[in-house]
Order: structure tokens, then sequence, then C-alpha cells
């Protein structure tokens, strides 16, 4: 997204549809284990255990996700696919998804923008406004201590560490991601978000009208379960009321 919004609003977002993430986490599981299915020597698939576990993600779960990723059980087969465009209020808008049926996939999210003010654009039309960063978050608690998470971050090869009002935002190099967040937890700091995003380098400031109409479409699409994440460059948080 493009505001990361207050750590109570993510939360909610997030208990909200928490069995939507099961089923977008286990598609990550499933993608990740196919390059092996030991986590130990596939940092990708550790990643996507992590994260599925921190939102409970229950085990059975997950290892079912693992065999089918590597064979082991009968499963579909995914393909990475994006998609950008404007929402209302000219915010740009990428979508990443996983997905067994590409036809079906395009043909949801461009009603998804159709019905609810935006408007489908063809590869390259936002992305230009976006960096790729890892982003890691840690809530602000009085068990975190600043200096030492900024040293583990900094050392384990972070580029940025910044401090919000209720959390502390880590930001990587794409290819330095998992090996920061391993760092992290293996310190003994537990991310409520960590996961390589689209970051915006310029903002879009939509009125309240449009606001509405935004966070429409953005839930439209996060039901969506070939739908793995949705980045804007809204300058508003979007998860406050």
């Amino acid at each position: 997204m493009g505001r990361h919004g207050t750590i109570a609003g993510r939360k909610a977002a997030q208990d909200s549809k928490r069995a939507a993430m099961f089923t977008k986490y286990a598609r990550a599981i499933i993608v990740a284990a196919k390059a092996g299915g030991n986590p130990e020597y596939n940092s990708s698939l550790r990643l996507a255990i992590d994260k599925a576990r921190a939102i409970s993600m229950p085990n059975d779960k997950i290892q079912r996700a693992i065999k089918k990723g590597t064979g082991e059980l009968e499963g579909e087969s995914y393909v990475e696919q994006s998609y950008e465009g404007y929402g209302p209020g000219g915010v740009a808008i990428i979508v990443e998804a996983l997905t067994d049926n590409t036809n079906r996939t395009t043909a949801s999210v461009r009603s998804a923008f159709d019905k609810h003010g935006g408007n489908l654009g063809t590869p390259g039309c936002v992305s230009y406004m976006f960096s790729r960063k890892g982003v890691i978050v840690i809530e602000k608690t009085d068990e975190v201590d600043e200096d030492s998470l900024m040293e583990t971050a900094l050392e384990a090869g972070a580029d940025d560490f910044v401090t919000e009002e209720d959390c502390f935002e880590i930001y990587t190099d794409p290819a330095s991601h998992t090996d920061v967040h391993t760092a992290i937890v293996e310190a003994g700091y537990e991310p409520l978000e960590s996961d390589v995003n689209f970051v915006p380098s310029m903002e879009a400031t939509p009125g309240e009208h449009d606001i509405t109409k935004l966070r429409k479409l953005i839930d439209v699409l996060e039901d969506n379960d070939d739908v793995q994440k949705v980045h804007t460059n809204c300058a508003i948080d979007l998860y406050e009321e």
C-alpha cells in the first residue's frame, strides 16, 4: 500500500481477512517450495512459512502446501501475474497475483477496476512511480530496543531504518530482504510485516469522495483469492476511519 497506516489499523485489516490470507499464503508457499521443500536451504520458502505462521496459519496447512509445491501431493500450478492501473483520484495501483488461470484473473481484476472508478492500464503505466524494496515493520513496544534493532538490521544489510509513531520500518534491497528478515527474527524480534513491496517514489492525494471509492476498489481486489498484494501511491492512510 502507499501509507502503511497505524499498527491498530493494520492488525484489524489482517484479522478481518485472515481466512483469505491463509489461501494467499498457501499459494506463496507452494510456489516457493518448487525450489526445494527444506526451508533451511530455501530462503524464499522459509520467509513464506514465517509469514504464514505470523498470522497463525495451522501447521498442517503449511505442510500440505509445501508437499504440493514439491510434488508430493497433487496440486495446482501457479504463475505470477501483475497488473497496473489507476484508481479513483488518480491513485496509481499495482496488483500482484498468483494464479492457475490467467484469463480468469485478468477478467476479474479488470472488472474490479471498471466497477469501482478505476482504469486498468498497460504494463509499465504506473510502475515507474515505485521502487522495489524489502520492507520490514516492527511494532514499537517497551520490549523493543530501538538502538539494538537498528544495529541488527544495518549489520545484516538493511539500507534504511525509519522510526514512526508506533513502529519501526526497515528498508532493504530486494536481494537482501531475506537475510535481514532472518537476522531480525533470530535476534528475537517479531515482524508485523515483512515482504518485498513496491514503495511509491511519488504520491497522489485523492479527495474525500475518491477515498471511499478507492477503499472499495482495494477491498474487492484483496478479496480475490488470486491477488497476493495491492500497492498504491496514495498519500492518505487508507486504514484510518
